[in-house]
Parts: structure tokens; sequence; C-alpha cells
């Protein structure tokens, strides 16, 4: 069925409801949000992708790479559950590594889930 997303993104929650990713997402530029937001559609409907949009980072993580006004680059890191990408983690990537705290921070909202 052509225009069905292959994996729907849905957004992480904590315990007390707060979805931190769309939180994220809400303090960018319009223009900055509709771009990340276009990636990860690109993802959604065409799972799985790889570069330039996405790449797997282990761990069973993977990132939507999208480029931000302002030469800037934003990650979103997010993992395959249940066939849904789930949006754990975004942020202004500054360094040419993924900084681990932000690896790490993706991964403890994963876990989190069991």
């Amino acid at each position: 069925m052509k225009g069905l997303k292959k994996c729907p993104a849905r957004f992480y929650s904590t315990h007390q409801g707060n979805e931190p990713v769309r939180d994220w997402l809400k303090e960018l530029a319009t223009q900055d949000r509709k771009a990340v937001g276009v990636d990860i559609a690109t993802a959604e409907y065409g799972w799985p992708v790889g570069m330039p949009v996405s790449r797997a980072m282990g761990n069973g993580l993977f990132e939507v790479r999208t480029s931000l006004s302002g030469n800037r680059i934003s990650r979103v890191l997010f993992a395959i559950v249940d066939n849904n990408i789930l949006l754990l983690h975004g942020f202004i990537k500054k360094t040419r590594k993924t900084p681990r705290h932000d690896l790490d921070l993706a991964l403890k909202r994963l876990r989190q889930l069991s």
C-alpha cells in the first residue's frame, strides 16, 4: 500500500508524561523544525534508510541527521521498538563525534521502557 508509513515515529514519554524530543523540537525555529520533520518522515516511510538521512549508532540506536540554518546540524537519536521509530533524544551537534553523554541519555531512556 503506497503512502503508508512502514515504521511510524512516536515520542519517548517519561513517567510524568513529558516528551523531551517534542519539547526540544518546539524550541527550534519553524524552518528548522520542518527540516527535522521531513527527515523523520523520510525514515518513517522508507525504513530502513541509510546515509545521508540515517545511520546506525550501535546498541540498537540510530540517528536522523538534519542540516539546519546557520550551518548547524541536528541529530535525533531513536530506536526501533515494536516496529515504531521511538524518538529518544534530540540535540544540536557541535563536535565531529556524537558526544557520549547524548548516546548514554538515549540508551537510558530506551532501557526505562523495559
